[in-house]
């Protein structure tokens, strides 16, 4: 992924599958750089639909946009799927979170 506009240059290489942990790791430094990560922690949530508030949501639709854009275009178009319809960074965030570090059921390990 480049950064733009003067910023220094980054390069986040793509999700794979194979290397989710560095991944996570890179994207989640570039995302606080670019003061987005609360996004998809979850911590940072879509303002109410109130007049007061309308410039507050129009900044979050657009905050969520940039990081839907950096999630979506760092993963390899094998796992794209999984995340093409979610309309949150946090619901792309917990899926990717189940598909690359859910334990596999072991049924002879249970005794």
């Amino acid at each position: 992924m480049n950064g733009g506009s003067g910023a220094s240059q980054m390069t986040i290489e793509k999700l794979v599958g194979t290397n989710y942990q560095y991944w996570r790791l890179c994207m989640e430094a570039y995302l606080q750089g670019q003061d987005l990560w609360d996004l998809v922690t979850g911590d940072e949530t879509l303002p109410d639909d109130t007049p007061q508030l309308v410039d507050a949501r129009r900044k979050w639709k657009i905050k969520s946009g940039k990081t839907l854009f950096a999630l979506r275009t760092s993963i390899n178009k094998e796992y794209i799927d999984h995340v093409r319809k979610l309309d949150s960074p946090k619901k792309i965030r917990d899926t990717l979170e189940r598909l690359f570090t859910q334990k596999k059921y072991n049924a002879t390990a249970i005794p």
